[in-house]
């Protein structure tokens, strides 16, 4: 383990030839960056703006913010801060899951709210009927897909639990779960390893992430915000009955302020030990030969995920590649965010030869582009809110992976605070409380590696939760990517 990087032990041999040469050509960057659609970055704030709403993060969670603002009111002056251009993080480096579980799963959401598991399931679905109809509406063109999810068993004990997630799913009646056995299963999509699988068939869409970012920078800037990239906000600070942001080149005045930061440190530095950034890796294989599809099935095109605490998940694109990512958690010591960071050659050897375990019969295909990137953690899974200077700022942070889809929440419930609005969102508890925070360094980093290696050893021994897990599940203090 290196001095200042955490990450799982792979626990396995040596990736063999196969999986070594199927690097051999790999480009190290996002591939949903490529794409020749790809806007030109607007320029950099030069100067003072006043607003009356001043987002930001240039990813889903401001852009979002920003739209639903205009919608809302189109008479409401708003403007973007983005550090990089928009999509460049998370955004546009992630699998393109849009789930709608703004819980990060049905099991989460009722270990910590129960009271309120079907409503928030209810806006979930909802959120999602939305932004599929805001792709329709502004024409979004990002191969949005709504073909579900399949959790996925490799290991004999997750079968009954994939079995006893279909039957909580029908008592609450949250969507249409299907359980899938062995061949079932296979019929869908053909790996030697499946053994069982939960069909989510309405709650999860397959999209383009960096096309449905840059489309919301476009219907945002159609709607009249005014967007500036690689323009960070650096210093946040109250000003008279207004809040001020300074800028490399200028300044912001703004009556509220939404930040929409996720991963990177919060300008609201009380909120910053609610989360960790831990990065997360993906591979993308050339695309497949009509035979290799054949070999394989996957018609119905759906997103796959195992059930193992360190989880792989998979999709196919529009150009029939499979994105293969996960697996690996990595945190580095003090919680910094860097762009060296986002490249991990071991962890893209063990994605590789992880990938022609589950399918061999794919045996020679190259993977055209390897990356990774920051993922805001925090210790209950699921986005927490609030606000601060008064009710003039607002923040959702610590979407835990599942941003895609929850961040469109997050800017709905963002909006509701800063208008001082008691809705049927702000009076959930989820939205209410907060999660424990991350103790300080050391104890962070010392408590997350002793995790880390107790979920290797709880997929290795049968699903078998330690006690130092079971002590953490008591208190409600977890770490998931």
């Amino acid at each position: 383990m290196a001095a200042d990087a955490m990450t799982r032990s792979a626990g396995d041999s040596t990736p063999g030839p196969s999986a070594l040469e199927s690097l051999a050509d790999t480009a190290y960057t996002p591939y949903w960056l490529e794409d020749p659609g790809r806007p030109r970055a607007r320029p950099a704030l030069v100067g003072d703006e006043t607003c009356d709403l001043l987002v930001i993060g240039g990813g889903y969670s401001g852009l979002w913010t920003a739209l639903i603002a205009k919608e809302r009111d189109p008479a409401r002056d708003v403007v973007l801060l983005e550090g990089q251009e928009v999509g460049w993080a998370a955004s546009g480096r992630n699998g393109g899951f849009c789930a709608a579980s703004i819980t990060h799963g049905l099991g989460n959401g009722l270990a910590r709210w129960p009271g309120e598991q079907t409503e928030l399931e209810r806006l979930g679905h909802r959120n999602l009927d939305e932004i599929e109809a805001a792709v329709e509406r502004y024409g979004i063109d990002c191969d949005f897909e709504r073909t579900g999810e399949i959790d996925v068993a490799t290991e004999p004990h997750q079968i009954e639990e994939l079995r006893e997630g279909a039957e909580l799913a029908a008592r609450l009646g949250v969507g249409e779960h299907e359980f899938l056995d062995r061949d079932a299963v296979r019929a869908e999509v053909d790996s030697p390893t499946f053994l069982a699988g939960l069909w989510d068939r309405e709650g999860v869409a397959m999209v383009h992430p960096a096309k449905l970012a840059w489309g919301l920078k476009r219907a945002c800037v159609e709607r009249g915000v005014r967007i500036y990239e690689h323009t960070p906000a650096e210093k946040l600070a109250s000003a008279g009955a207004a809040m001020a942001v300074r800028t490399p080149y200028g300044r912001v005045r703004a009556r509220q302020v939404a930040l929409a930061t996720n991963a990177f440190p919060a300008l609201v530095r009380r909120v910053r030990p609610y989360v960790v950034p831990v990065y997360d890796h993906a591979l993308m294989t050339e695309p497949l030969t009509p035979e290799q599809l054949d070999a394989i099935g996957w018609k119905r095109r759906q997103g796959l995920s195992d059930t193992n605490n360190h989880f792989h998940y998979f999709r196919i694109t529009a150009d029939n590649r499979i994105l293969w990512g996960g697996y690996d958690i990595i945190y580095r010591y003090g919680g910094r965010v860097r762009a060296e960071y986002d490249h991990h050659p071991a962890t893209y050897r063990t994605l590789a030869q992880h990938f022609f375990r589950c399918f061999p019969q794919l045996e020679g295909v190259r993977f055209s582009h390897a990356w990774g990137g920051a993922i805001d953690t925090c210790s209950r899974f699921s986005a927490f809110f609030g606000s601060t200077h008064g009710g003039r700022v607002a923040y959702a942070l610590g979407y835990t992976g599942l941003g895609v889809g929850a961040t469109r929440f997050g800017a709905e419930v963002m909006l509701d605070l800063l208008g001082g609005e008691r809705t049927e969102r702000t009076r959930l508890e989820m939205v209410r409380s907060k999660p424990l925070p991350f103790p300080p360094e050391p104890v962070r980093w010392a408590g997350i590696g002793i995790t880390q290696w107790s979920m290797t050893r709880a997929d290795e021994n049968g699903g078998r939760r330690n006690l130092w897990l079971k002590a953490m599940d008591k208190v409600g203090l977890g770490f998931d990517s």
